[in-house]
């Protein structure tokens, strides 16, 4: 029997690490845009030195992840633009009227890592943006 508990642990460990190699593939599938997306734009509001709110629009988002999505890349430019290198996730309101999404994101820019678990680095996510297609700021 102190044979088999130690092969069980491996199987296990392995069934585990190649289940995350699954779900990292389907959470990158998801990441990239929809195929008829119309990003129609940006609006920025400043409110206060760091908090920063992204009023985004999109046609042909397939779900809130999309919206959200444009959101992140938005803000992940601004804080650039402002010369910080991060930003942290606080929350995307999202609407919906007919087949146009809208979402309020609201955003922390810093030029240090915050605390927290959304953080964002800028320059990482404007990159992953242009490659996916998904227009910044």
């Amino acid at each position: 029997m102190a044979q088999t508990l130690p092969a069980t642990l491996l199987m296990t460990a392995l069934g585990s690490g190649l289940m995350g190699c699954a779900q990292d593939d389907a959470a990158r599938a998801a990441l990239s845009p929809p195929d008829r997306a119309e990003y129609l734009g940006v609006d920025t509001s400043l409110l206060d030195d760091s908090t920063v709110s992204f009023l985004v629009r999109m046609r042909g988002a397939r779900d809130r992840a999309d919206v959200v999505a444009y959101a992140r890349c938005a803000a992940a430019q601004y804080a650039l633009i402002r010369g910080y290198s991060f930003a942290q996730h606080v929350r995307t309101n999202i609407t919906r009227s007919g087949n146009v999404w809208e979402g309020d994101g609201g955003f922390v820019i810093s030029p240090d890592i915050p605390q927290g678990l959304r953080n964002m680095d800028a320059e990482v996510i404007v990159d992953d943006c242009r490659e996916q297609g998904i227009p910044t700021v």
